[in-house]
């Protein structure tokens, strides 16, 4: 993806991009939205924590399919990859521990795991961060690849003053070996809504590049109400996109943009966020196991169509209504929604944002009430 996604805001982006005639790249930002293709490296000794974080990562328990199994499938020096199944091109990946005793070369053990392929590599720990992690960590910052974070797994049984404890040694010896600004999180890895991984997501969106950072967020699981709203807004900026799109900016003559005004558009958007917002059966099912709780009582929350089942019909029936609703719409909104260089503002446009927009405020509401409703929010 071309850097113009970088560092700006996703849908000012998008709108300089058509106003620049790159629809190409609007495209693509779509594609790779839909998709969320990323990879993500976890460097560790392999055991309970790391295996429950990658699985909390995806939404999933031991024992679910496609979990990372207690018991590592690989040897000891070779990578496991565990792709998320409902978003299969974000792929978590299991590297090799670190060696505890010297001779090190990191450059070495970067080459072996593929290091560049990463988006962002998290080295994890129960303890002090030993001295090859920062060295690793250094020689990765020398050659300007900046996602790598020091994450402190937290179990169950520590108790906070050990863990403050551990936090404040670990920051120490970082500073000391020439780690000026330390990455360093405690993670809880069966319950990520805690401790410092909500701080994690944050520096990560601000350190990756745009649509790797919204990839990320629309591919994680649904641990907060925060978390809720932040996929509705990179939703809606999605959504953005593709209403350019199909409103057929018509000054530029592109091949495919014809092909985009359809409403199978408009279903992998939402099917994309029923899956993002957690709200299909199988996700709400899991969340009450992980919760001891009853799944119809989580299932009955859910009070729009979509978030049970998206359906072509369901979401033709809404463009249609969107298109019926128009005349109530001022085209002067409409046209500053548009990018300037549109001398006329599109109803296709303004028709599909007004459905889908409408569309994923419902299906937020209902996995803001699911979320607030299993985390016990609000009691």
């Amino acid at each position: 993806m071309a850097d113009v996604f970088r560092s700006l805001n996703l849908i000012e982006t998008l709108k300089e991009s058509i106003d620049h005639n790159k629809l190409s790249e609007v495209k693509d930002a779509l594609e790779d939205l839909l998709i969320s293709r990323i990879n993500l490296a976890l460097i560790g000794d392999r055991g309970d924590e790391k295996t429950s974080f990658i699985n909390s990562l995806n939404g999933l328990s031991f024992g679910d399919d496609g979990a990372a199994p207690s018991a590592t499938p690989v040897a000891p020096e070779e990578v496991a990859c565990y792709p998320n199944p409902k978003h299969p091109d974000f792929r978590l990946w299991d590297l090799p521990p670190l060696p505890s005793t010297s001779p090190f070369e990191p450059e070495g053990y970067m080459n072996a795991v593929k290091f560049p392929r990463y988006n962002a590599v998290f080295i994890s720990s129960t303890q002090t961060p030993q001295t090859n992690s920062v060295r690793l960590f250094l020689e990765a910052q020398s050659l300007q690849q900046q996602t790598v974070y020091f994450i402190l797994f937290a179990s169950e049984k520590i108790t906070e003053k050990s863990l403050e404890e551990i936090r404040k040694t670990s920051l120490e010896v970082l500073r000391s070996q020439g780690v000026k600004m330390p990455k360093f999180y405690v993670v809880r890895p069966s319950a990520l809504e805690k401790f410092d991984f909500p701080s994690l997501l944050q520096d990560m969106e601000r350190d990756l590049p745009e649509i790797r950072a919204h990839a990320v967020l629309l591919a994680l699981p649904t641990l907060t109400s925060s978390l809720v709203t932040q996929k509705k807004d990179a939703f809606k900026a999605l959504v953005w996109a593709a209403a350019s799109l199909s409103g057929g900016v018509s000054a530029i003559p592109v091949p495919f943009v014809a092909s985009m005004v359809d409403s199978s558009v408009a279903v992998r958007i939402l099917t994309k966020a029923q899956l993002s917002l957690c709200l299909d059966d199988e996700s709400v099912e899991r969340l009450a196991r992980q919760r001891g709780m009853e799944p119809t009582r989580l299932k009955g929350m859910r009070t729009c169509a979509l978030s049970v089942e998206v359906t072509k019909g369901e979401v033709q029936q809404r463009l249609a209504k969107a298109q019926n609703d128009l005349a109530t719409v001022s085209l002067k909104l409409v046209e500053m929604a548009l990018p300037r260089h549109a001398g006329s503002a599109s109803r296709s446009f303004a028709a599909m944002q007004q459905a889908l927009n409408c569309a994923i405020d419902e299906m937020a509401a209902d996995a803001e009430k699911i979320v607030s409703e299993a985390l016990g929010e609000g009691k």
